[in-house]
């Protein structure tokens, strides 16, 4: 099998590293939204195909963590857990994660199989490419969108991300935004 059959996501497969990792959010302990500087590791492992009836898909299960600069000999400060699936014959790639928040995320979008670039969305409300938290979240911290923006490189890839919410400390939503440039360290997953 090559990997042809996992489209835009090929790319993906193996052990990533990036040191130049920026959070920005908001920090609850200053009451404010600050930057976070992060080194990152993310391994993709394909599966597939999974049969859903007519639809075939073809996935990477994902881990990744995340640490504070010069944290990292400490336990990472985020982590996820995860799919990324494509879908060659309705061209669409999806992300499906959980953090340990207790948040979870399908984010989905368009993608021919050749794409180097592409973005995948998740929206609070709607049934298809959506958002889920735990009632604490809901009530103090609620996500209303999730946007991600992939491109890959040969031997690197970018992600700029952006996640929206609620926050009970801030008249404004808040602008989680997360960005990176990953390196590949091995393309045994």
């Amino acid at each position: 099998m090559s990997n042809a059959e996992w489209g835009p996501l090929a790319g993906l497969i193996g052990t990533w590293e990036g040191n130049k990792g920026l959070d920005v959010s908001f920090h609850n302990e200053d009451g404010k939204v600050g930057e976070t500087g992060y080194f990152e590791r993310t391994t993709f492992k394909p599966f597939g195909p999974v049969a859903n009836g007519l639809q075939e898909l073809y996935g990477l299960d994902y881990r990744t963590a995340a640490w504070r600069h010069g944290e990292e000999n400490d336990n990472p400060f985020h982590t996820e857990v995860g799919y990324w699936l494509y879908d060659a014959a309705n061209n669409q790639v999806m992300r499906c994660f959980m953090v340990p928040r207790g948040s979870v995320i399908i984010a989905g979008g368009t993608a021919a199989a050749d794409a180097t670039s592409f973005t995948m969305s998740a929206n609070l409300g709607v049934l298809s490419y959506g958002i889920l938290s735990n009632q604490y979240l809901d009530e103090n911290a609620k996500t209303t969108k999730y946007d991600c923006t992939i491109s890959i490189d040969g031997e690197t890839f970018t992600y700029d991300e952006t996640t929206v919410y609620e926050h009970y400390r801030s008249k404004e939503p808040i602008m989680h935004t997360d960005r990176n440039t990953m390196s590949l360290v091995s393309r045994d997953a």
